[in-house]
């Protein structure tokens, strides 16, 4: 008999579940609304909330940023779509801020379990706030999660969209706390002919085994 307390999380590496459900911008086949592109699928507890209201305001100022990237934002709670609309005319009126993207009215916690976003733990109600980055082809990149009470980081998501773009672009690793612009890591060598290569290239050398570039 299955464990009606386990928890199915979605994972780095997995294909991004496909759902359909109604959002503020109109019905949604989610497999079909983001593919060929990036995508950040994101969740927040509640509509008409302090630290909600922040953050989906944040990513509507970045919209233009996320436009250039090809990527789409995607936002859901467990509210109706109801509640979701009088909440974006809300925030509107206040703060002439309009969520363009669209918000997934998961009444019914059906998209929230399928990522994992409902962690008993933390509310068997509200959706943590949970981020899933999602590339071109449907897989799951990166995922990162926060607690009810703290807000996102708005400058490290658009850091790692950044990073896992670079990264498959140009087939290298990233180092601690890089940022655009920065020397990336080359793949350690396999023989000892390519350590020999590098070791005379213009790479910076830590060691033979660490070496930094300039894109």
């Amino acid at each position: 008999m299955e464990d009606q307390n386990t928890i199915i999380l979605a994972r780095i590496g997995d294909t991004a579940p496909d759902f359909k459900a109604m959002t503020t911008t109109g019905p949604m086949q989610f497999s079909e609304h983001i593919k060929d592109s990036w995508t950040i699928l994101f969740s927040h507890p509640a509509d008409f909330t302090p630290v909600c209201t922040t953050e989906m305001t944040g990513f509507a100022l970045n919209q233009d940023f996320f436009d250039e990237k090809n990527t789409k934002l995607v936002g859901l709670s467990i509210d109706s779509i109801h509640s979701h609309i009088a909440w974006v005319n809300n925030v509107k009126k206040n703060t002439g801020v309009l969520f363009e993207f669209p918000i997934i009215a998961d009444i019914d916690m059906k998209v929230s379990k399928l990522y994992g976003m409902l962690q008993p733990g933390e509310s068997e109600t509200a959706a943590v706030r949970a981020v899933f980055f999602i590339d071109p082809k449907g897989k799951i990149r990166l995922v990162m999660y926060y607690p009810l009470n703290v807000g996102r980081n708005m400058d490290e998501i658009k850091r790692s969209l950044i990073a896992l773009q670079t990264s498959d672009k140009h087939k290298v690793s990233l180092p601690l706390d890089w940022r655009e612009g920065d020397k990336v890591i080359v793949s350690p060598p396999k023989t000892v002919k390519e350590m020999l290569e590098r070791e005379a290239s213009d790479y910076e050398m830590v060691d033979f085994y660490l070496a930094k570039k300039d894109l």
